[in-house]
Parts: structure tokens; sequence; C-alpha cells
């Protein structure tokens, strides 16, 4: 099913997004390197007063400016249901705002009716924003565009840590990364920013969550690149947790057949 709302009712809904990710941005620079306090999740995974109060707040906002909106937040949970809502990772890369390492992010979708309509990628300490929703994506308020790379042995492969992948995914990441031409890791969500603006060509990670990628997909998707699961499915509430992201039909084509050699 097509996408219900337009493009003339997405820019206001883009232009509240750009408002939240400056209060994002704000608040992650409060604390960034400093002795931010951190805990650990059921999951094993670190969380800093950052995340939540950047999630508080954002939610807030939203609320009281969308009250009908749906909310899910990597923190707080939510829903992702009929209509519109929004789906926030106030820090994607926590591990990395921990260690002072300037490449983690805040990410922002739209979803209408469980499907990505816009997305926002938010780099707060580079200071560097895409956008993207109703066939366009910028970079800073700019035009952004994927490479042309239609071959493997071309491809810069990105991916956020090989410790991601398990059994049979670690094979097949390895299956495909023999095959490219360059592989770069410890990006978070950077890399898929640097892939819409055609300074990569390949994104491919694994046990993600939603809040972790639906933001991407309207950022690349828009700029020209095509972004799924492992199968070839399209990134929605049921995602799988496999994500593959490339610039080009025909590179998206190789990397999955690669991926099922293994």
């Amino acid at each position: 099913m097509e996408p219900q709302v337009d493009a003339a009712e997405l820019r206001p809904l883009s232009a509240f997004a750009s408002k939240l990710a400056d209060v994002a941005r704000a608040r992650a620079m409060h604390y960034f390197r400093s002795d931010v306090e951190i805990a650990i999740k059921t999951d094993a995974s670190p969380v800093t007063r950052a995340d939540r109060e950047i999630e508080s707040e954002l939610r807030s906002l939203i609320a009281n400016r969308y009250p009908h909106h749906a909310f899910f937040g990597e923190e707080s949970g939510g829903s992702i249901g009929a209509g519109l809502g929004w789906v926030i990772d106030p820090i994607d890369g926590t591990k990395s705002f921990i260690c002072g390492v300037p490449l983690f992010g805040c990410l922002i979708a739209l979803l209408e009716d469980g499907k990505p309509v816009l997305g926002l990628i938010e780099m707060p300490a580079l200071r560097e924003r895409w956008v993207g929703y109703a066939g366009r994506t910028t970079f800073n308020e700019t035009p952004a565009r994927v490479n042309a790379c239609t071959s493997l042995k071309d491809a810069r492969l990105f991916a956020t840590s090989p410790d991601m992948f398990d059994g049979q995914d670690a094979d097949a990441f390895s299956a495909l990364s023999r095959e490219v031409g360059m592989r770069r890791f410890g990006t978070d969500c950077y890399a898929y920013g640097l892939l819409a603006s055609g300074l990569c060509d390949l994104v491919v990670e694994a046990n993600l969550e939603i809040y972790d990628v639906v933001a991407l997909v309207p950022v690349i998707e828009n700029a020209g690149g095509i972004v799924t699961d492992w199968n070839g499915r399209p990134i929605d509430k049921d995602f799988s947790g496999r994500l593959l992201a490339a610039a080009t039909p025909a590179l998206h084509r190789q990397a999955m057949a690669a991926l099922r050699r293994r």
C-alpha cells in the first residue's frame, strides 16, 4: 500500500523532526565526554542518563504537538500501529558515546501504518544531519545522492562491528566480505548517512531492533538506494533483525546472493 501522507503534509512534520533533533543534539552534547551516569539493561547493553533524558524530552514534545500520534522509543517502549507514529532511538551507538567516540547519533522516524515515511539521522558531535522523505534526502540541507556502484569488487562495505554476527550470520558476512573491495567497522548509524551521500556502497548488519533501522530507510531510499532485510523484504514493524542497505539494485542483488552462499 502506498503512503497516504503526501509531501505537503510531510514538510511540516520534517521541520518538527529537525526541531526534535536540535533538542537531542543539545542534550547529547551536554553529557558527551563527561562523567555521565551509566547503567546496564537486562539485555546487557549500556544506557546512560543522556539516552533517557533525550527520549523523555522528545516524547513529551511529540505528545504536546501531535497528541494523536503513536510513539515507540528504545528506552520507554510504546506502540507501533495504524496511522502516524514516531520511533526514536535517542542515542544510537551508546558504547561510542560512553567512550568519547563522536560517531553516535539520534534516530528519528515517522511511520504511517507501520512503514517509515520520514527519517532523520542526527550526528550531534559532528553537527551533521540527514533527512529523507517524499523523494528527497538532504545532508545539512543540501541534496544527497547514493553512489552508482554496481559491482561487489568495487564496493565499500560497512558494519558497526563483526561481533554483531553469530553462527550462520557470521559465515554469511564473511562470505560477502571476501567479495567486496573494502570493509570498515565502528561507525554505528553514521554508515547509513555515508551511504546516502555516496561515500560507502553497502551496509550489512544483524541483531538489530526496529528503533535501530526505521529512520535509516527513508534517508537511503530517498537518496536513491535500497534497504531490505537479508531476504529482500521491506523494513517495517515486523523487521527480522538483519539489514542490507545498498547503493544500487544491482549491488543489492549481488550482496544478497553472496550472503546466501556463505
